[in-house]
């Protein structure tokens, strides 16, 4: 699948990509391409929150209607941008995501993330919508678990702090983001109650018929 920015006839790599209705439109050459802009799902919120336990659960119970990505995993070498709000790796998230609608489905990418960081991003033109739900929990909850977590994992009390001022910033100011990010919180709930709130959100958003251009 071809890098969205890139025109297939003259091949001129757009900075900011142009789309007209279910078309890609080239700046350059005027060429016109099918172009499937499908709403991204963002299942975001602190680390220890249960995205990753979530995440893989909605492949069964969705039914292949969307595609789950782990967003950790491009997490890697030059694409560990130390810039506010990791610009390359996230713009790198979205060309993905976009080539993945190509085939139909919308994708779910599971990782910490907040509107200001893809809203504002060259690709997000490549998208009709980009919802986000933010999976959260109580402080003490929170710290319980990224203690838990294997020694690889990195979990110091210098970084769980961060990360549960990120969760207490995140709960404050989520209806104020543009757009709003919803919240579910698991500090009590059962998994299956997670995964049902995940999917029904979900489900709401889809389109009626995701495979159409």
């Amino acid at each position: 699948m071809l890098d969205p920015r890139i025109c297939p006839r003259c091949g001129d790599l757009a900075e900011t990509p142009s789309v007209a209705g279910n078309e890609r439109l080239c700046q350059r050459c005027g060429h016109r391409w099918p172009f499937r802009r499908l709403p991204l799902f963002a299942l975001t919120g602190p680390s220890g929150a249960g995205k990753s336990t979530v995440g893989p659960a909605l492949v069964d119970r969705l039914g292949g209607r969307v595609t789950v990505l782990e967003q950790d995993v491009l997490w890697v070498a030059g694409l560990r941008d130390d810039v506010d709000g990791h610009p390359m790796f996230r713009r790198t998230w979205l060309r993905m995501a976009a080539m993945v609608h190509q085939n139909g489905r919308p994708v779910v990418l599971c990782g910490t993330v907040v509107p200001p960081e893809f809203e504002n991003l060259p690709e997000r033109s490549l998208f009709s919508d980009i919802h986000y739900l933010a999976l959260v929990a109580d402080p003490d909850a929170l710290a319980e678990r990224l203690r838990g977590r294997p020694a690889w994992r990195g979990w110091d009390e210098c970084r769980i702090a961060e990360m549960l001022e990120f969760n207490v910033w995140l709960r404050k100011n989520a209806e104020t983001l543009d757009p709003p990010v919803a919240l579910f919180d698991t500090t009590t709930a059962p998994l299956s109650a997670t995964i049902g709130h995940a999917a029904g959100w979900i489900e709401t958003r889809l389109p009626q018929a995701s495979g159409q251009r």
